[in-house]
Formats: structure tokens, C-alpha cells, sequence
């Protein structure tokens, strides 16, 4: 591999000050001097690590914006069907640094197919189930946190080991139908095994279309990931605030992180959820707790949302409690549920009142900050075994309290209705999905009153309206992008464009309202996906860490999308260690330079 450095100093004196910028530009080719098209070219410096990374052109050329950390840096080129370069020690010179890099063809099949996203694996499973219910419960059930096909999930193991990896999924709220768990191991050894998955996966590595470059629009765009928490943290919702942060909860380690991006690197500083005398595992202690084994959760932080005051708003999942915390003064506030489990995804309506739903036994709830009022709504359930899930859940808790229920099978088969996203309409009317019941719903904010509406497709998961009143809504295990019209309930759907159709599994959306844009999680495939409702075109915008399981999504006002890689557990994630993220689709098009202060935008 050649690597040649051209460093142009274009500041005044031969010495560049520690406050000096730093762009990066180049080429990127093949050993005869080919452009290669689509590279994503990676910048990191610091400890812990903030990384930049934008995407060569046709040409090969690439360019960064104005990068103010302080370095040394080193690079990373990725592409499909190549060797990974990486070089360390680049001097921050300020000014315009240029490299000229050459990237080595992969040619064992074996390499080429672990570059892959997980997807691509995952497919290969999916090809196995030819019952269509059992495989729509398969996505739903088995990519609930984390990417499915990914390294980790792709080891071969015995299917003793298999087993042992179900059960804890069931504990942790994946229930399977004893058919299909039934199934599992063998499919899981047959789609997974190197000596058929890979020639299924690379029989045409050859040819042009195997990894083609992303769309042209995708080349002004840069993205941005700084390291937060360790590997035992699982950084789940991010939100920006109107002050210019970024605030993200650390679901395993109960803590709530503060990231400046204005400052070079990001300021980093994170504070403790109050716990309480809660033990390990918080109400669900002792039951088969939903946590990973390398947790240190009594409270669970997990959706949190900024209300009209500036103050922060935390539903704790474990704990069974919102938390208030107020960034001035860090106070903290705590308001116990008394009725429901698991409290999960918040929105604040126009009057400044708490809505979330309760995903364990199936309510929405509502609190209202100024009198201090709570309640609740208890949501239908589509069958009589999910009624009795849901209201038999106090019943196992107390249990789990007095036995001894970890090596059971306790929550395997069990398929509760699930409440998940939640929004405001601008007629004030509250919005929820129920994932597992296929279904969504409106509830009147006077009267209580429920309205439900059966989707036609799967799993819806969390929704958005857009600035014009229509709903829009990710299809988990179905794989598509869907918008309702509360109106004319009317539904019309669009297949999520990766590659196997069906392969992807998108968890949330948001809309960014001020250019009427969609933007969706490519949760198992590595990359945040665009559409745009005026010309229905989607753009994929591929992410540049491998294992990159993304949850909420967050804008700031100059239109970055923000969100946090979140994979469940966090060491599968390359390098072992969560993440938070910026996309900015125009870094390199005329838009806001990177190391801006998002409140500052324009």
C-alpha cells in the first residue's frame, strides 16, 4: 500500500497553534491509479476518540471540512471489496493537509463477506423460514436490540449454547412461539455455517454491482461519532437541547450524559440517576431481570425528552419512575409509577403534560407536572393470553421476589401487545403503537377514550406526524416506511430500498419538519436511510463503524441528524465501545462546518 502526504501550510508561520484548523482532501485509487468511488474516509483523534468521516466522489477525491482538534490524527479508508488502510500518527499542521491513498483489493471471499452488514447475513436465515408468520416473528422478536447477523450473532455454536442464548432473550422480552424456538438452533447452525454462507454471499464479488457506491448526494454529507461510556454501557436515546448539547442515558449503568460538541473533541460529563434503594435489576429484581448479565441497572434509564421549561424528562424502565432532572441547577426529581411496568417512550403536548407508554403491561400514561396528577390508561389486547400477560405481570413479579425463577423459562411464548412509540397530534389527539399487536391507536386527551387501527403490515415501532398532520410510521419486521392520514384513514406504504428487500429492520423515525424530510434507523444494515415525501425517493446514507444499532433520532436546527449507536450488548459494536452520531447531509455542499455549535446555526 503507498501512502504520499502533501502538507501545505497556509497560515501565517512555520508552526501551526494548538487552536489551529485542519482540513484533510485526496484521492482515493487502486494500485493502477483507478479512482475508487464510494470509500468512506475516516478521521479520529483524542481520547476518548471524536471521529470525522466523508465519502469519496466519482474521481476518487474526498475533502473534510475545517476539523479543530487538536490531533495527531489517524485514518481509516473502508470499502466494500478492499482492504482497510489505516495510518496513525497525522500531524494537526493547520491548513490544508493532502493524502493520496491506495487501497488493496480483497480477494478472499471469506474477508470480503465479513465486511458485510448484518443484513446481508441475516437474509441468509430468513431465506431458511418458509412459514411467513413464523419468519415476520423472527425479525420482530430477534433483532429487538440488537443487529441479528452481525459477528457476534453469527458465531457458530452448539445448540446447547443456542438454548442457553434463547433463554436469556425470553427473559429479556423476546418471546418466541415454541415452534419456531423449536427451529432456531438448527437454522441459526445451517444459515450461519462459513462453508455455505460465504459462497452464497459473495458468488458475485466480482462483478461492479456487488457494493455499489451510495448515491451522489450522499458525497457532500460527513458524519461525526464521539465515544461515550464503556463497554458495559448501552448509550439507548439521545435529544438535542435547545442550548446546543446533546443529552443521551446510559440504559445498563443508570447514567445521564451531557456532550458539548462546540467544544474541539466534545466536552463529555455524565451524572448519576438517583436509585433509590432499588436492587439491581429495579422492580423486575429478582424475576429474570431484562438486563444483560454485565449490567449495573437498578433504574434503567431509557426515553428521555425536553420539556417546555428546559428541564429533562427521563422515563426509568427498571425503576418503574420519571425522572426530572434540571441542567441548571442538576437537581433531580423522581415521580414513582403507581400503576403499570416498564414505562418506555415520552412526548410532551402543548400543555406541558408527560405522555409514555407503559410497554410491559400495555398503558399509556400521563403526568402532569403542574398539579401533580398521574394516570393511566389501560390499553385492549388483541387475544385473551395477552390480556392475561399484561395483568398477570404483578403476580410474576412477586414471585420473583420469593423464588428463584433465573433458570427458568420464564417469558418464553409470551407475546404481550407492547406499547411503544408515542406523539402528539396538532389536534392534541395522543398517538402509540403497539408493536406486537400490529396495531396502532389514538387516545382523546379529555375524555381518555381509546381508538384502535390495525396496520397493514407488522410491528409498528416508534411514529411521527409531520408538520402537515400525517403519521408516519416504521414497520419493524416488515421492512417498509409507512404514512397514515388520521383524516381519510388512509395508509400507504414504501419498501425500505436494502438490499435483500425485507433485511432491514427500521426502529424509529423522526421528521425534520423545517424541510419536510424523513428520516429513518437502517438499524440492522449499518446506515441511516432519507425519503423525501415530495419526490418519494430514499437516499442510504452508510455509517462508518460496523455493528451501528440505531434507536431515537434527534435534529438540530441547522437539520444534522443526531442518534446513538446502541447496540445491546455494546461490545459487539466494533471497537466494543457505544457511540453518539452526527449526520450532516450538506458538510460539504454550502451546509453548517462540522465543529459548529448546532444552536448557533442558522
Amino acid at each position: 500500500m503507498r501512502v504520499s502526504i502533501v502538507v501545505a501550510i497556509l497560515a501565517c508561520g512555520i508552526a501551526a497553534s494548538s487552536s489551529a484548523q485542519t482540513a484533510f482532501t485526496g484521492r482515493i485509487a487502486d494500485a493502477q491509479g483507478e479512482p475508487i468511488e464510494g470509500a468512506l474516509v475516516s478521521f479520529s483523534s483524542g481520547d476518548p476518540p471524536h471521529s470525522l468521516t466523508v465519502y469519496s466522489g466519482a474521481a476518487g477525491a474526498f475533502r473534510t471540512p475545517a476539523l479543530r482538534d487538536g490531533g495527531p490524527f489517524s485514518v481509516r479508508v473502508r470499502r466494500i471489496g478492499w482492504k482497510d488502510l489505516e495510518r496513525a500518527g497525522l500531524a494537526a499542521a493547520g491548513g490544508s493537509v493532502s493524502l493520496d491513498l491506495t487501497l488493496e483489493r480483497e480477494n478472499d471471499p471469506g474477508s470480503v463477506a465479513g465486511q458485510l452488514p448484518a443484513n446481508r447475513w441475516y437474509a441468509l436465515l430468513l431465506a431458511r423460514v418458509n412459514d411467513p408468520t413464523q419468519r415476520e416473528e423472527l425479525v420482530r422478536q430477534c433483532t429487538y436490540c440488537h443487529q441479528q447477523g452481525n459477528w457476534a450473532t453469527r458465531m457458530l455454536r452448539p445448540d446447547d449454547q443456542w438454548e442457553k442464548v434463547l433463554s436469556l432473550m425470553a427473559r429479556m422480552g423476546a418471546g418466541l412461539s415454541p415452534e419456531l424456538r423449536a427451529q432456531l438452533p438448527a437454522l441459526f447452525s445451517a444459515a450461519y455455517d462459513p462453508k455455505t454462507a460465504v459462497a452464497a454471499l459473495t458468488a458475485n464479488m466480482s462483478a461492479p454491482d456487488f457494493a455499489p457506491p451510495p448515491a451522489s448526494a450522499v458525497r457532500e454529507a460527513a458524519v461525526e461519532e464521539w465515544v461515550l461510556g464503556g463497554p458495559a454501557s448501552m448509550q439507548h436515546d439521545l435529544m438535542v437541547h435547545p442550548d446546543g448539547s446533546i443529552y443521551s442515558v446510559d440504559m445498563t449503568q443508570d447514567k445521564l450524559f451531557r456532550l458539548d460538541p462546540s467544544v474541539p473533541g466534545g466536552r463529555r460529563e455524565s451524572f448519576d440517576v438517583p436509585r433509590g434503594d432499588l436492587p439491581l435489576g429495579g422492580v423486575f429484581g429478582g424475576a429474570g431481570s431484562p438486563s444483560p448479565p454485565n449490567a449495573n441497572a437498578h433504574v434503567g434509564p431509557h426515553s428521555l425528552q425536553v420539556a417546555p421549561d428546559g428541564a429533562i424528562w427521563i422515563t426509568l424502565a427498571l425503576g418503574n419512575q420519571l425522572a426530572r432532572f434540571d441542567p441548571k441547577t442538576r437537581a433531580w426529581s423522581i415521580h414513582p409509577l403507581e400503576q403499570g411496568y416498564y414505562p418506555h417512550t415520552l412526548r410532551f403536548d402543548a400543555k406541558g403534560r408527560v405522555w409514555y407508554s407503559v410497554a410491559a403491561s400495555n398503558h399509556i400514561g400521563v403526568y402532569d407536572p403542574g398539579d401533580g396528577s398521574h394516570r393511566w390508561i389501560r390499553l385492549p389486547a388483541p387475544t385473551w393470553g395477552q390480556a392475561f400477560a399484561s395483568r398477570a405481570l404483578p403476580l410474576f413479579l412477586w414471585l420473583g421476589r420469593h423464588v428463584d425463577l433465573s433458570s427458568t423459562s420464564a417469558g418464553e411464548g409470551v407475546s404481550a401487545p407492547v406499547p411503544y412509540g408515542v406523539d402528539i397530534a396538532p389536534d392534541g389527539g395522543v398517538w402509540f403503537s403497539q408493536l406486537n399487536a400490529h396495531r396502532i391507536g389514538r387516545i382523546d386527551p379529555d375524555t381518555l377514550e381509546v381508538e384502535l387501527i390495525d396496520t397493514p403490515f407488522t410491528a409498528p415501532r416508534r411514529l411521527r406526524f409531520d408538520g402537515h398532520g400525517r403519521l408516519w410510521i416504521p414497520g419493524f419486521s416488515s421492512g417498509l416506511l409507512a404514512r397514515f392520514d388520521p383524516a381519510t384513514r388512509r395508509f400507504e406504504t414504501w419498501p425500505i430500498p436494502i438490499e435483500p428487500l425485507g433485511s432491514e429492520t427500521p426502529y424509529a423515525l423522526n421528521v425534520d419538519r423545517d424541510r419536510d424530510l424523513v428520516w429513518i434507523c437502517g438499524t440492522n444494515s449499518d446506515s441511516l436511510i432519507r425519503f423525501d415525501p415530495r419526490t418519494a425517493e430514499f437516499t442510504v446514507y452508510p455509517l462508518p463503524t460496523r455493528v451501528t444499532y440505531t434507536r431515537e433520532l434527534d435534529f438540530d436546527p441547522a437539520g444534522r441528524v443526531w442518534t446513538s449507536n446502541s447496540n445491546l450488548p455494546a461490545w459487539q459494536i466494533e471497537g466494543m465501545l457505544p457511540r453518539v452520531l452526527r449526520l450532516d447531509p450538506h458538510a460539504l455542499g454550502g451546509g453548517v462546518p462540522l465543529d459548529e455549535n448546532p444552536a448557533a446555526a442558522p
